[in-house]
């Protein structure tokens, strides 16, 4: 067989993507003889097939990430069609091993609660620390929940494995008037837990979106209400981080709830040195590009398709 005649059937069967009816009818030759004519053109070295290596590619796609938006990046190494569950473990045991590095005797850590941070909680290296500090970022009750359980057993968990003095922050996630968040913000028991979190070291969260493939805890357990979700979708809304909510642009001014949200807002977010964005599911792309637009993020940790996807944005 002429290689040129090769060249051109594998061209049209593996680039074009066309079946091998199409061109063997294209050829005027029996699919058979077209089947032959792909196998000889790999045997002569017409074609060259390789499978690259999901870990392979990791440092490429966090190289990409560094170049694109600026931060630090991790890339956790997930084959195509992994579950979103295996895809947040994957995320979750990267980012342990990350924190581990970054935090140490004397430092202050930043916890924002949420389905990802907990499962980080669940990844992290036990170290001795010495005077290291684990202060909740956001407040977690709602009208179902005091919410102490949940975001208490996250930020104890950080504590437990590092021997660090864990500080919970009791208020609610939102505040039914904006009136009452600032009396509250004067009350010295919650100055206290503020002042800490100026004094953070690292950061550590996610982002929250209602599209994910694990659910966001903020939008599944009962801290919107359906006025409140109302108000998000007309400001455009696409997630959250910490609480505080973000259009794609990365704008979060003028969102009515953040003015009740007990999560520190982006200029308070953005003085902490190292802010730790642990991300994983595709469903959560559009509200990770806000979060980078609005500057919040210096270390980005995600996996591999969703780093990918987030890449392939405009």
């Amino acid at each position: 067989m002429d290689e040129d005649d090769l060249e051109r059937v594998a061209r049209r069967y593996w680039l074009d993507r066309v079946t091998m009816d199409v061109v063997a009818r294209e050829e005027g030759v029996s699919r058979s003889t077209v089947s032959r004519m792909l196998d000889a053109a790999r045997a002569r070295g017409v074609v060259q097939i390789t499978v690259g290596s999901v870990h392979g590619r990791a440092p490429a796609l966090a190289a990409a990430l560094r170049d694109r938006f600026g931060v630090d990046a991790v890339v956790a190494p997930t084959a195509e069609g992994e579950t979103d569950l295996a895809r947040l473990e994957a995320v979750a045991a990267a980012t342990g091993a990350l924190l581990a590095d970054l935090m140490g005797s004397g430092m202050v850590l930043g916890v924002a609660w949420g389905t990802t941070t907990s499962a980080v909680a669940r990844h992290l290296p036990a170290r001795p620390t010495v005077d290291a500090h684990v202060v909740q970022l956001n407040g977690a009750a709602n009208t179902r929940s005091s919410g102490v359980g949940y975001a208490g057993e996250v930020v104890d968990r950080f504590g437990a494995a590092w021997g660090a003095e864990v500080h919970q922050f009791p208020v609610p996630a939102f505040f039914d008037a904006v009136a009452t968040r600032r009396a509250m913000w004067r009350e010295r028991s919650v100055q206290g837990v503020l002042a800490l979190q100026q004094r953070c070291d690292v950061a550590l969260f996610g982002v929250g979106t209602v599209d994910a493939g694990v659910p966001s805890r903020v939008y599944t357990a009962g801290y919107l209400t359906d006025a409140d979700r109302l108000s998000l979708a007309e400001e455009r809304v696409v997630g959250d981080v910490c609480t505080v909510f973000l259009r794609a642009d990365g704008s979060w001014q003028g969102v009515p709830l953040n003015a009740r949200s007990s999560g520190p807002p982006p200029p308070a977010l953005t003085r902490i040195p190292r802010r730790v964005c642990a991300v994983a599911g595709s469903g959560k792309v559009v509200a990770l590009g806000a979060a980078l637009a609005a500057g919040l993020v210096t270390d980005l940790v995600v996996d591999s398709t969703t780093a990918r996807r987030l890449l392939a944005q405009r």
